[in-house]
Formats: C-alpha cells, sequence, structure tokens
C-alpha cells in the first residue's frame, strides 16, 4: 500500500524483542521516512545496518545518568530529524523521546508489548500519560490500559 503522504516516522526501541516487533510494521513504514534510535548491540546493526540507526545510551533500566544522557540525545535527533510522529513500544529508552515529543508537541504512538498480556510494564505505565495513542495486542492488555486501542498482534 502505497501512501499518499510520506511521513518521518521516528522509531525508538531497545534492541532484540523490542525491535524484532517494530520491524514486523515494513509494510507500513517501509513507505515513510524514517529513522531508528536502539542500542549498539549486534542484533541492530545485523537488521538495520552499522550506520542505520542512532545508538541510543544502554542501559536505560533505572539508570538515572543514561536517562539524562538519552534525553539529550532525544533533542538532538528531534532536531535534526524532524519528525512527524514518534513510535515506540519500550523499553526505558522511550520515556525521554516520549517526553521531548511532548514538549515539541509532536505526537506519539506507543505500543504495549506482545508477551505482557496480564501486568502493566513500567515504561507502558510511564509513558501512557504522553502517549497521544496507546496501541495493545490483547484483549487484556485493553482492561489494564483504560482508553487504549486494540489492533491485534503484530506476529
Amino acid at each position: 500500500m502505497k501512501n499518499a503522504t510520506r511521513r518521518r516516522v521516528l522509531f525508538v526501541c531497545s534492541s532484540g524483542g523490542h525491535l524484532a516487533q517494530l520491524l514486523e510494521l515494513e509494510h507500513w513504514w517501509g513507505d515513510h521516512d524514517c529513522h531508528w534510535v536502539t542500542f549498539d548491540l549486534p542484533d541492530a546493526r545485523s537488521r538495520l545496518g552499522a550506520d542505520g540507526f542512532t545508538a541510543a545510551h544502554y542501559p536505560t533500566t533505572r539508570n538515572l545518568p543514561n536517562a539524562v544522557r538519552n534525553l539529550i540525545l532525544a533533542r538532538t535527533v528531534m532536531k535534526e530529524f524532524k519528525p512527524d510522529v514518534v513510535i515506540s513500544n519500550g523499553a526505558a529508552v522511550a520515556v525521554p523521546f516520549f517526553l521531548e515529543a511532548k514538549r515539541r508537541g509532536i505526537p506519539t504512538v506507543f505500543i504495549e508489548v506482545y508477551d505482557r498480556i496480564d501486568s502493566r510494564t513500567m515504561t507502558g505505565r510511564l509513558v501512557k500519560p504522553f502517549a497521544t495513542s496507546f496501541l495493545v495486542q490483547w484483549p487484556e492488555q485493553q482492561e489494564l490500559y483504560p482508553g487504549s486501542t486494540l489492533i491485534g498482534t503484530l506476529y
């Protein structure tokens, strides 16, 4: 499907399963100008290419210095790339980017991960107040996140 309007899409995610889930959306994002922010780890390099992404600071979970570094990175990336939308499915690297997007008035989309069905993720809890759209893949997740939109599984 070709879109009439190309968008500038900023994807922000951890490497591994988070990256794999967002890559499943290629049928959609392939029609847009995309930039990726993820960790500089072997799976990201093999899937996106060594120059195909901006490396986020790792680790992010409960690491305040790297959260600050990633907030500065978010400001830099958004200033240079000028996204129309920021999309993430976690993990913690999403938080500073969603905060910066909110500050800039850029819409955000959070997709709750596929494998967390019976409890909320920490990232989901943190970004929900800032997310323009909050999408879930299972009906059980929709019960955990009132106001979310059920999209079904990405796999």
